[in-house]
């Protein structure tokens, strides 16, 4: 996980593609700006520990030329040292004095290759790329590569193919690759900015998913600057630790959401206008695959009732049958053969096996000095853990993935002690595992909260899930927040009740495996029984459609920015791109049945992937989210409206957070 951010100063932006209503403000050299780049960097090496780099782009420094002369840009680099000041400029007579500039500014947290790197990277050629991502696939790569360094690489080769009436399209590049050509083979969540010098474009973009945290903010007049970062600093959030019902954080909507997709910024001068011009443009995928994907259609989804029939006895049968033996699990190709191994349950967990090879196993981790993986008593993977059907399933396939000397930890918070439903069925999932996996090292870490003492963590989440202002994003946004931090306590190795004594411990891990994805894709929230009731099977479809092209924006963003700012990388198997493709291909009433009751007939696929894991405890486990399965949202409710009824009088709709300056 890496932070990244670009501040372009002294450009006047045109939007018209995008929203034909904005109007940019006129760039001013003196203006006052609600966070520094230092808050910036502040918030963005809390993502990336390991180094933070910065690199200025200078367009244009100095006195504005006479209207109607030539302005030529002559961008070059240097390191934000050299140029001591934000607000440094060449001065002189005559005109309007000016600064045009671009500053990158890149925290890493390495995890792959075997050399350090620094970004922002700079090639020979000038370019400029900051890289919050993972390459999982449609780029080759080795095993002790760098995702950065090879995607920089290629990037090098791609000429722009941007045309506007200030900035002439650019063929160059090796066999003609474009920038969104290149991004759209990925396959992986990644978040960039690149300034491709030849061409005086900014590209910057997110994946089709949403799976990296991008904020975006547009000049106003109350700020100029165009801004891309990949968290927002504390500063552009109300500090306040009272909270009442009605209003949002103030300063909220300073920043946004960037949509998924690619964006390019070009960069130019008019000859009617002595400002420099940047037009934002949205490109389109080219990848057919990928496409496909983002449109979500599946293809079979109201069944015949002969097809509920025959699915209702293939489960009955596959559950007799389970669970697999774990040599089938590593070896699938060789038991293709026998058909309750070709069986859907049995492909989905086939391609979450291999989602979570590609995000744990295949590459080789890159050994930061401040964590040392030989010692077998490091994990550099763990679980966000509940004991519930999700992450079950991903801690029992993790182990198939995971050399046999690390151990795993499961991270499990709670605000009410031993007696949060997420700690009682943490507690039972971690002896179902080493029941079916007996020589793994499992820990349990149990991590306890008290809510009413967290006053300044509340105001640093605020800033961490904006622009998102709920009750429900602070309380999903903290519990994440300390789930990451994997700071809380392991219960003695010989003990296995509430008694037992409890060792101090801090999780070392770097990557943790998160279970997004798998109720929008799986019928697992209650609204999906809402709607089928509803509008039968189409409904749900629509349902579950919505959910997942919505998905970046309610869920992934915040909790990016939740999980990164601990140092971790969050990492999704459920949205793989093979593992989408899989379930999309499977009939929809084989992915749920909810004619039939809760825990049997949601996620019905899941639930029987678990059977084949020989999961069976919490396979039955109904859909508990982690703010009631953590219980923060009993307490914030008491916290905040004096009660949980209170509490549900005041939110009919969605109740948002007020702060007041304190």
């Amino acid at each position: 996980m890496c932070g990244i951010a670009v501040i372009v100063s002294g450009i006047k932006i045109i939007l018209s593609s995008l929203d034909p209503n904005f109007v940019s403000p006129v760039p001013l050299l003196e203006q006052q700006t609600l966070f520094s780049v230092d808050d910036i960097k502040g918030v963005l090496r809390r993502r990336g520990p390991d180094n933070l780099g910065c690199k200025k782009v200078l367009l244009r420094s100095g006195v504005s030329a006479l209207p109607g002369g030539e302005q030529d840009i002559v961008a070059f680099v240097e390191d934000e040292d050299a140029n001591d000041g934000e607000n440094s400029h060449l001065g002189g007579g005559g005109g309007k004095e000016f600064i045009e500039e671009l500053q990158f500014i890149g925290a890493t947290l390495q995890l792959r290759g075997i050399s350090p790197i620094i970004q922002p990277l700079v090639d020979m050629s000038g370019n400029i790329l900051v890289y919050n991502g993972e390459i999982f696939g449609g780029i080759q790569m080795s095993s002790d590569s760098n995702d950065t360094e090879i995607l920089m690489q290629h990037l090098g080769l791609c000429g722009s193919h941007v045309s506007s009436p200030h900035n002439k399209a650019h063929t160059s590049g090796e066999r003609g690759t474009s920038v969104p050509e290149l991004l759209s083979r990925i396959r992986g969540p990644w978040a960039l900015i690149y300034w491709q010098s030849s061409s005086k474009i900014l590209w910057f973009g997110r994946d089709a998913f949403g799976r990296r945290s991008l904020l975006v903010h547009w000049p106003t007049k109350e700020d100029p600057r165009f801004l891309l970062s990949s968290v927002s600093p504390l500063a552009s959030v109300n500090e306040s630790s009272e909270f009442a019902d009605g209003g949002q954080i103030a300063k909220a909507d300073f920043w946004e959401e960037l949509p998924c997709g690619v964006y390019s910024l070009s960069i130019g001068a008019l000859e009617t206008d002595e400002d420099l011009i940047g037009e934002v443009l949205k490109h389109d995928w080219t990848d057919p695959k990928l496409k496909e994907l983002i449109t979500w259609e599946r293809t079979s989804i109201q069944p015949k009732p002969e097809d509920l029939c025959v699915s209702r006895q293939k489960g009955y049968c596959r559950k007799e049958k389970s669970p697999l033996t774990p040599s089938t699990l590593i070896e699938p190709k060789l038991a293709s053969t026998d058909c309750l191994l070709t069986s859907l349950p049995h492909r989905v967990m086939i391609a979450l096996q291999e989602s979570i090879m590609r995000r744990t196993a295949l590459n080789t981790i890159y050994q930061a000095t401040s964590v040392d993986y030989t010692n077998k008593y490091n994990t550099p993977v763990a679980v966000l853990f509940s004991g519930g059907l999700d992450s079950m399933i991903l801690a029992a396939l993790l182990d198939k993935c995971m050399d046999a000397k690390y151990g795993i930890d499961l991270l499990n918070v709670s605000f009410d002690g031993p007696f949060a439903p997420d700690r009682v069925s943490a507690r039972a999932g971690l002896k179902e595992l080493q029941k079916i996996a007996p020589s793994r090292r499992w820990k349990l870490v149990e991590i306890d909260a008290d809510l009413l003492k967290l006053t300044s963590e509340t105001k640093h989440v605020m800033s961490l899930i904006n622009p998102a202002s709920t009750y429900m994003d602070l309380n999903i946004g903290t519990a994440l927040w300390l789930a990451a931090g994997g700071e809380g306590c392991l219960q003695d190795e010989t003990g296995n009740d509430d008694t037992c004594d409890h060792v101090k411990y801090k999780s070392a891990a770097r990557i943790l495996l998160v279970g997004a994805g798998a109720d929008e894709q799986c019928a697992g929230y209650g609204r999906h029984r809402t709607k089928y009731r509803n509008g039968s099977w189409l409904g749900l479809n629509d349902e579950m459609k919505l959910d997942m092209q919505r998905i970046w924006k309610r869920n992934l963003g915040r909790d990016d920015r939740c999980i990164a700012d601990n140092g971790k990388e969050a990492r999704f198997p459920f949205l793989d791109e093979d593992v989408i493709r899989i379930l999309l291909d499977i009939p929809l009433w084989e992915i749920a049945d909810l004619d039939q009751p809760i825990g049997i007939g949601d996620k019905k696929i899941l639930r029987e992937v678990a059977h084949l894991l020989g999961i069976f405890e919490a396979s039955s486990l109904p859909k508990r989210a982690i703010q009631f399965g953590s219980r923060i949202a009993r307490e914030s409710n008491r916290k905040n409206f004096g009660s949980n009824r209170a509490a549900n009088q005041a939110s009919a709709g969605s109740v948002t957070i007020h702060g007041s300056n304190s």
